[in-house]
């Protein structure tokens, strides 16, 4: 198969009259300079496609559920009790539905691989199901529908807050103790074996979930694979772990684990430059979920100083609030911009094209963070590629980094045309090919968890 295009985005920058040659869902050859063949399929813009490196999926299902106030202040912590009270429903079929359908929108909106911070294990009175890794089957089984690329995440949650307390009747649904969640683990990498370029790594949840030698075991299962762990979100949470340990979460973290590129550490949202510091250069990457921060009032990452000094980062849709891949990294940019009273923040430097320089950067750190460094449109590489509308009246007049400028602020999923994964078409026109069917079913499955 041919595709050709007459801009595309590659790793050297941006090539006129492209020619990418895709065999076995790779880029085979990439051909620059050249006419169309008679054969070709041809597009406008080729981008390489975009990996979402946290994401709860489930809680698609809920986005909005939670935008009522409350008595009080509301946070993340009222946020959570609507999330709990949400997966008391859920059952595998209905786990299926809603990931299908979030996948779905990823990949829409230019997402090609999602990293699946997946803690819904158990049945709802709290007992192990007998496969136990049933409901990491059902994300199997949407992805398997939807072609977006996987890289399971199973989260290894024991306690209530730090220090090992017990867990809340709340969280009864994602309970394990190490050697069972070694068993899980092993289940759910037989789950995805029949996924095209799937992976499995680890997701001890958070300080607050597990103890220091629990948080040791678990990261050594992963074997190489990738480590993902929320840290520093909140501010009780910082306060909380300084009353146990007389030290931050970040700052615990690195003095008592081996963080090292394998690791992803989601949101470190409250940290001092010292942490800061530690997290660039220990090689992690800072896993930022821009719209869910902002949703939940979590605060901002001081994302300008961290690029500054070569971090590593990448987006994710988190809790599935919204989907779009241009929109969290606007929000990114515009974050700095609110904090710091000024432009362009995250450009790079001096005539530097801030969208640009967003894409670069989410686009290497996701893919470290997601077990498939070097993503792009690259030879040897997975044909994960997204097409831009160009013909839109919104284009007219732009070209090379103007293009990532255009969508990333203004644009955003309404102008993704068609999105492939390994190779296969999975979005036409901006609508994944099974859209109807996916989409019936969710709402069939809302209907009956909220009857």
């Amino acid at each position: 198969m041919a595709l050709w295009c007459e801009q595309a985005w590659l790793s050297d920058g941006w090539r006129s009259s492209v020619r990418l040659t895709v065999e076995k869902g790779r880029i085979s050859a990439i051909e620059t300079g050249v006419e169309a063949a008679p054969d070709d399929e041809r597009h406008d813009i080729f981008l390489p496609g975009l990996p979402n490196l946290h994401s709860h999926a489930f809680q698609r299902g809920m986005a909005g559920l939670a935008e009522r106030a409350g008595t009080g202040n509301d946070s993340f912590w009222t946020w959570r009790e609507v999330m709990y009270r949400f997966v008391d429903r859920l059952d595998p079929e209905g786990m299926r539905a809603i990931a299908a359908l979030a996948q779905a929108e990823m990949l829409e909106s230019g997402f090609t691989r999602v990293g699946e911070f997946h803690y819904l294990h158990h049945d709802v009175d709290g007992r192990p199901y007998d496969d136990l890794a049933v409901m990491a089957g059902a994300i199997a089984e949407a992805a398997a529908e939807t072609g977006i690329a996987l890289t399971l995440l199973p989260v290894f949650y024991a306690h209530s807050g730090f220090g090992g307390i017990a867990p809340t009747h709340g969280q009864r649904r994602f309970i394990n103790g190490v050697d069972r969640f070694a068993k899980l683990l092993e289940e759910s990498r037989e789950a995805v074996a029949g996924l095209d370029d799937a992976l499995v790594g680890v997701a001890p949840h958070s300080l607050r979930a597990a103890t220091a030698d629990e948080l040791a075991s678990v990261a050594a299962m992963a074997a190489g694979a990738p480590v993902h762990i929320h840290i520093a979100e909140q501010v009780p949470e910082v306060e909380a772990c300084l009353a146990w340990s007389g030290a931050r979460p970040v700052e615990w973290l690195m003095e008592n684990a081996a963080v090292g590129p394998d690791w992803c550490l989601v949101h470190a949202t409250h940290i001092t430059d010292a942490e800061r510091a530690a997290i660039v250069e220990s090689g992690a990457v800072a896993g930022l979920c821009p719209i869910t921060e902002a949703n939940l009032g979590d605060g901002l990452f001081p994302a300008r100083e961290f690029l500054a000094e070569g971090g590593r980062f990448g987006v994710g849709s988190d809790s599935n609030v919204e989907i779009d891949a241009a929109a969290e990294l606007r929000l990114l940019e515009y974050g700095q911009r609110l904090a710091h009273r000024g432009r362009n923040l995250l450009a790079g430097g001096a005539g530097q094209s801030t969208g640009a320089s967003l894409y670069r950067g989410a686009l290497a750190g996701g893919g470290q963070a997601l077990g498939r460094p070097g993503a792009g449109l690259v030879v040897g590489e997975a044909a994960d590629i997204v097409s831009l509308k160009a013909r839109d009246p919104f284009f007219a007049g732009r070209s090379g980094d103007a293009i990532l400028d255009s969508w990333i602020f203004g644009g955003a999923a309404r102008l993704v045309d068609c999105v492939w994964r390994g190779g296969v078409k999975r979005v036409v026109g901006g609508r994944h090919i099974a859209r109807d069917a996916i989409g019936a079913r969710y709402r069939g499955t809302i209907a009956r968890l909220f009857a």
